[in-house]
């Protein structure tokens, strides 16, 4: 996976990712909001770069694991 290095970087691929997964994904769009990013235990959590890159990693991921399932079952 690419290693972004600015805060906004990472903001742009994360939203880019996200809208890929909105629209070519829609059934995954349930996953998104259930990410620990999007629902911090903390009333005020600290976001910095390694936060975001781990956040980006976690949207790929789900979209590689969801293409090898299901190019396994096609």
């Amino acid at each position: 996976m690419d290693t972004i290095k600015t805060e906004t970087e990472l903001n742009e691929a994360i939203l880019k990712i996200t809208m890929k997964i909105r629209d070519n994904y829609p059934e995954l769009s349930k996953f998104l909001a259930e990410m620990p990013i999007t629902i911090p235990y903390e009333s005020n959590p600290e976001i910095n770069t390694s936060i975001l890159q781990n956040y980006y990693n976690s949207l790929v991921s789900i979209i590689v694991e969801y293409d090898a399932k299901h190019k396994k079952i096609c």
